[in-house]
């Protein structure tokens, strides 16, 4: 059976449902992020202010440099949650094969769909339209056998858009494809594979497999599965989480480590404890670490295998890691864990958990 995948993904997400609450601020450019001019770092921004070169993760104190007349509002995560679990009882109207990526996209498995004929194009603009009349908010989809190729065809038409790319048009679709586009490949990836004359998944297909494989190891493996047309990735109906953590982003650099350590004991701490009590209960924890980002956004961390949240451990990783900034202070200090697998038995039951 040839499979059929939707990606769908939200438009502008946390600042389109504050536009819908306040229409006020339609044709206007908003953002939703932190107020601080010197540390706030936007969460998200309409396609107004993407006209500007404003973008999500940008500082604050850049975005109002590209467009001084930028709205920006306080996030309300718990008005997203609720209307994220709103847009998910609609996906269920569709299929109960669905992998939840964020509050704001998820991939949908139509392989079975018998509705509009069995045609997943339609079923995902039926999806759409269901949306946009329940909550008021636009969506893009992404159509085709391939979850990657999916996710990447979500964004070609967007805003309230969406692309079907048929089998037969996998590899003509993915000849002209730039490699930035595949799912995984940061901005480390892509200047690494343009400085070995890579910019589309055409020219992975000129090349060597092993070329690939010694140059990103597992990684050199996918790109050239995915420039092949190959994703053998199922729709995964559960998503295990697979860790917990907590950061802070400082309104003034930080140059002293007792500080930091001040910061991990005082503030981060309790809460990574309160965040991640109920999961350790239940399924236990394997890692302890520690994230810090420097003042020029260079980041590293550091973890250890570890049963329990321990406060020296955590003080000893985070001058492990701050010894790698060769003296620069740091403006991000963050601690996470990692959670162990869940037993089979586990596993199980959660199939027939809600």
């Amino acid at each position: 059976m040839q499979r059929k995948i939707v990606h769908i993904d939200m438009d502008a997400y946390f600042v389109s449902i504050e536009i819908r609450d306040n229409p006020a601020l339609a044709n206007k450019p908003v953002a939703v992020g932190g107020k601080s001019s010197r540390r706030g770092v936007l969460s998200t921004c309409n396609y107004i202010a993407r006209q500007y070169g404003v973008s999500s993760a940008m500082p604050t104190a850049l975005a109002l440099k590209k467009c001084p007349d930028l709205i920006i509002v306080p996030a309300r995560m718990e008005v997203y949650k609720e209307t994220s679990q709103i847009i998910r009882s609609i996906f269920e109207k569709y299929t109960d094969k669905i992998e939840p990526l964020s509050l704001d996209e998820a991939y949908l498995d139509l392989s079975q769909t018998k509705l509009y004929q069995g045609s997943s194009t339609y079923v995902a603009q039926g999806i759409r339209e269901h949306i946009y009349k329940v909550t008021g908010l636009t969506a893009s989809a992404g159509i085709a056998p391939l979850k990657f190729v999916a996710k990447v065809a979500s964004d070609l038409n967007k805003p309230n858009g969406q692309c079907t790319i048929a089998p037969d048009q996998i590899l003509e679709f993915l000849k002209t494809l730039p490699l930035r586009k595949i799912p995984g490949v940061g901005k480390v990836t892509s200047v690494k594979l343009k400085g070995l004359g890579f910019e589309t998944c055409g020219d992975i297909r000129e090349s060597k497999e092993n070329f690939l494989v010694n140059h990103f190891g597992k990684y050199g493996q996918v790109l050239w599965n995915r420039s092949h047309g190959i994703d053998e990735r199922e729709v995964e109906v559960t998503r295990m989480r697979k860790s917990i953590g907590v950061e802070r982003t400082f309104e003034y650099d930080i140059h002293n480590v007792v500080e930091l350590e001040t910061i991990i004991e005082g503030k981060l701490l309790p809460e990574l404890k309160r965040r991640s009590s109920e999961y350790i209960e239940s399924r236990g924890m394997n890692k302890l670490g520690v994230k810090v980002k420097f003042n020029d956004f260079q980041q590293t961390t550091k973890d250890i295998m570890s049963n329990e949240i321990n406060l020296p451990l955590l003080k000893e990783l985070v001058n492990e890691a701050v010894l790698r900034g060769h003296g620069k202070s740091v403006r991000l200090l963050g601690v996470y864990i990692g959670l162990k697998q869940p037993k089979e038995e586990t596993l199980q039951l959660g199939l027939f958990i809600d």
